[in-house]
């Protein structure tokens, strides 16, 4: 919680400053911070919401999956090329929603969660969202990144994970 959003140096709020948790900044001051009191989420809301999210990504994929067929019919086949594209509809689909106006997925926003900038409290923009995603599936494919990303999130007190905070990400929850 050290220099976040959330806390100071010492892992307190700042005292009278736009960064103390639970206050709205005065107007003006510049600062996009969430304008309610949020905690950090944790990683068992994490995970059921990426349970979640392996249910939504599979529907996601038929959807695509049936649009490009469309298109190939009326393409003469041209456009049977974006089948290529299918194997990534997980970052798409994290890219289109986290880096959307909720911050969240859909199994996020069922679990209570949504990502923001950790230093600032800002909304994430879809190119981070999908890098995000996109280093979160390269540790799931390779075991021992995968428990890194995991150990690193069971001993910081934050719950943020390795892929979080090479992104300076946060996963929080409305308190």
């Amino acid at each position: 919680m050290a220099n976040s959003w959330q806390g100071g140096p010492s892992g307190g709020p700042y005292q009278g400053s736009p960064y103390q948790q639970g206050t709205i900044p005065p107007s003006g001051s510049g600062w996009a911070g969430p304008p309610v009191l949020v905690a950090h989420g944790s990683l068992s809301r994490r995970f059921i919401a990426y349970l979640l999210d392996i249910v939504f990504i599979f529907g996601f994929s038929c959807l695509l999956w049936l649009a490009i067929s469309f298109l190939g019919v009326i393409t003469f086949g041209v456009a049977w090329a974006l089948y290529a594209i299918l194997p990534a509809s997980g970052v798409l689909y994290s890219a289109i929603t986290v880096g959307g106006s909720r911050q969240s997925t859909l199994g996020m926003r069922m679990m209570g969660l949504r990502a923001v900038r950790a230093t600032t409290g800002g909304p994430v923009d879809w190119i981070t969202a999908a890098v995000h995603a996109l280093l979160f599936y390269v540790a799931l494919s390779t075991f021992l990144l995968w428990l890194l990303d995991i150990g690193i999130g069971v001993l910081r007190a934050d719950r943020r994970m390795g892929h979080d905070l090479i992104l300076d990400l946060a996963i929080v929850r409305e308190a």
